[in-house]
């Protein structure tokens, strides 16, 4: 960790936020200003840890005026990152919360996740990977402010306390925060803090409103979408209809007549292949002029997926063992009394998230400034430098608000990055200058790749006449989604990708073999909220459910026998929400009954205990009472709310519509018309429990989502006796389990 007095009168290109590394520097004026650097690289580090001296970054500015500026190196797209790692900071520093900022960080080297060794949202790692490092920065502030209010009072720093933003010293002495910032700059930065124990918390722990909430509830709040420089042109781009196919020959005539088209050029998209981009002066003349294109497309070289075949195909696959990702004795599956066959399936799904995506892109010959709401910071600065022939120190990227992402936004290839600088190059190639933004339409997202991959798992288990499994064979078939990506080095061993298996058996102690086989095919692949857990969760939690129907035991009871001692996490959170929803104790109303689910995911618990009815052949969820056990809860606000936000997202995999099909190798879905993602009224009531724990926090973003969806099938399987092995939910195709 180092500090840095920084003087600078040169304007810095400003961020959705107002403020970019620079501007946040020239910001301060006077005060104190701390950086941090990463020592260390965790591991997915790629590349060896920076020098000390190297790339020093602000994270804490205290102005004069007491406000005190944290910067997130994360991006805040609706998980409250923005209020959660500031709060962390604000506790060291015994700050007064109502003088606290939140800003969000540009690439850079300091903004590194400790764990991760890339500037990163994901995994539900931001706060996890930040516990310990957002604390000691506002440790060692609050060290050096006391410590400068003693040298200038004379006094010991054990009679300087710092309380709220106020150092108090003997004889009446007092200062505010800003007004020692200026003198505590001069001190050096403590090598070693005491971090406060959890009874001394007044912060973390506590239910605080999000620092951004007012600016979201009264529309001030800047998105990606909302932002363009003075000067710029609007880009969209005609992709072509089958992934990394290419334009054989385009006519311009016509969109070249409609007012405001600036240039129509040719331009390289993703997977290799190429599309026109229309620039005009806005978007609604851009888009008016790519309709009006007229484009001879080449698709001959590229595989043309349907997806009825992939299916076929991939339940083909799963009746044969693939490659070995569990091995256990299953030599009793053979022989056991009773016995349960499944195959589930599982389609591909986009990500949709609220907010479309878009890029700002400003290239110059000496330099590029990028506007994005990025989740990859480092990978979308290295490939963006590639794409503009520039070194990654020439590429200022500016992380902006952005309304979802799910996982679309830290795409490996960092596709639609990379696509907006090649317009800017088309751009100026041609003869202009000034930046360009590039906006995807609602279609444009919805057709334009990157989904969670479909999936078919193959089951059979086998039951002794006690209930107990004594043989469990699973065979999962998909495309992978990190084999070649950069994490394939440290995802995929002997050729199992980790996401795709992830889920799969524990904490029930079961005699598991699993393999899998990873399917090929022309349609780009990404995780999705959850990930691997997406599909693996439903079918671990319906199956245990299905086994305890065969053992004629409470499917409680049952999870809680599987379930070894040292799972304590597992049993906890499956206890709260038994306890919390009645279940087994209240009588629910006739047409109604419970459904139950457990998962572990990103390191933290989920329990679910639901109520479900059939009206009119429709499912509808009624009530969720969740348990979550994320060790010591930060913000328990934003707990409740991301868990919320989870279930609505899971419930929409359930509906009618949830799924991205294919035919001859284009997507068939267009809109949210056609691509079903859930609504208000599909919104159930929930309440939501966490169980204490002061052990450091673990992920919260995605572990909700992946036992909804299990939880409620279960429940209809009590309405209905059907098994439900598909999402979305077709309770007219299911049919009744056959036990053997």
């Amino acid at each position: 960790m180092r500090k840095e007095w920084f003087h600078d009168s040169s304007a810095g290109a400003a961020g959705a936020e107002g403020i970019s590394r620079r501007g946040f520097i020239k910001a301060a004026g006077a005060g104190l200003v701390l950086g941090f650097t990463v020592t260390g690289g965790g591991r997915m580090a790629r590349a060896a840890a920076p020098k000390p001296s190297e790339q020093p970054n602000a994270f804490l500015r205290i102005a004069p005026d007491n406000t005190i500026t944290v910067q997130v190196n994360r991006l805040e797209f609706g998980q409250g990152v923005q209020t959660a790692l500031p709060m962390l900071i604000a506790e060291e520093l015994d700050a007064d919360w109502s003088q606290i900022r939140g800003a969000l960080a540009p690439a850079g080297e300091a903004y590194k996740d400790p764990s991760f060794g890339i500037q990163i949202t994901g995994g539900s790692g931001s706060v996890a990977h930040s516990w310990v490092q957002y604390r000691e920065i506002g440790a060692k502030a609050r060290a050096m402010l006391v410590a400068a209010a003693a040298e200038e009072w004379k006094v010991p720093a054990s009679q300087v306390k710092a309380v709220k933003g106020m150092l108090t010293g003997p004889n009446g002495r007092k200062a505010t925060y800003g007004q020692m910032a200026d003198a505590a700059m001069r001190q050096p930065v403590p090598e070693h803090v005491v971090l406060k124990n959890v009874e001394k918390f007044r912060f973390i722990g506590k239910p605080m409103p999000r620092l951004d909430a007012r600016a979201k509830s009264n529309g001030s709040q800047q998105f990606g979408m909302d932002f363009k420089p003075a000067g710029a042109k609007v880009a969209v781009v005609a992709r072509p209809p089958v992934f990394g196919a290419k334009v054989k020959q385009f006519d311009a005539a016509q969109a070249k007549k409609i007012k405001g088209v600036v240039a129509v050029l040719p331009v390289e998209t993703d997977r290799g292949g190429s599309g026109v981009a229309v620039i005009a002066d806005g978007y609604w003349p851009a888009k008016q002029g790519r309709d009006a294109l007229s484009i001879d497309w080449d698709t001959s070289a590229v595989e043309k997926v349907s997806s009825e075949q992939q299916m076929a195909e991939f339940r083909a696959l799963a009746a044969k063992p693939g490659t070995v990702a569990k091995q256990a004795d299953t030599s009793k599956l053979a022989a056991a009394p009773k016995k349960i066959s499944a195959v589930y399936e599982f389609p591909y799904l986009a990500h949709a998230p609220m907010e479309p995506l878009n890029c700002v892109v400003d290239l110059k010959k000496d330099g590029c400034t990028i506007w994005a709401g990025s989740q990859f910071q480092t990978m979308d600065q290295a490939a963006a430098a590639k794409a503009a022939g520039l070194k990654p120190e020439q590429v200022t990227l500016n992380t902006m608000t952005a309304g979802g992402g799910f996982g679309r936004r830290a795409t490996p290839t960092s596709d639609y990055i990379v696509e907006a600088v090649n317009v800017a190059k088309a751009y100026g190639k041609a003869g202009h200058a000034g930046p360009v933004k590039v906006i995807w339409s609602r279609e444009d997202d919805i057709k334009g790749g990157y989904y969670r991959p479909s999936h078919v798992h193959r089951a059979e288990l086998g039951l002794d006449a006690q209930g107990n499994i004594v043989g469990w064979d699973h065979t999962i078939v998909g495309q992978s989604i990190i084999t070649g990506s950069p994490f394939e080095p440290m995802m995929v061993k002997n050729g199992v990708d980790a996401t795709m298996v992830e889920g799969m058996g524990e904490p029930y102690k079961v005699p598991l073999n699993l393999s899998v086989h990873n399917a090929k095919a022309n349609v780009p692949v990404l995780w999705w909220r959850s990930v691997g857990s997406t599909h693996t969760a439903f079918v671990m939690e319906t199956l245990i459910d299905e086994a305890a129907v065969a053992a004629g035991v409470d499917p409680v009871a049952y999870r809680k026998k599987l379930i070894p001692a040292e799972h304590q996490r597992h049993h906890l959170a499956l206890d709260l929400a038994v306890g919390k929803s009645g279940y087994g104790t209240v009588k629910l109303p006739a047409g109604q009954a419970y459904g139950v689910a457990l998962h572990e995911s990103f390191n933290t618990v989920v329990a679910y205990v639901v109520t479900a009815s059939v009206e009119n052949g429709t499912p509808k969820l009624h009530k969720v009472t969740a348990a979550v056990h994320c060790n010591q809860p930060v913000n328990p606000l934003t707990i409740e709310a991301q868990v919320q936000g989870a279930i609505l997202m899971a419930v929409g995999t359930t509906l009618p519509g949830a799924a991205i099909t294919l035919k001859d190798g284009k997507v068939e879905q267009n809109q949210l018309s056609d691509y079903t993602v859930a609504r208000m009224p599909d919104m159930p009531q929930v309440e939501v429990h966490i169980v204490p724990s002061t052990e450091p926090p673990t992920g919260v973003g995605e572990p909700g989502l992946p036992p909804l969806a299990p939880a409620f099938a279960n429940a209809l399987f009590r309405l209905t006796g059907k098994r439900l092995r598909k999402l979305p939910f077709d309770l007219a195709a299911a049919a009744a389990p056959q036990a053997a």
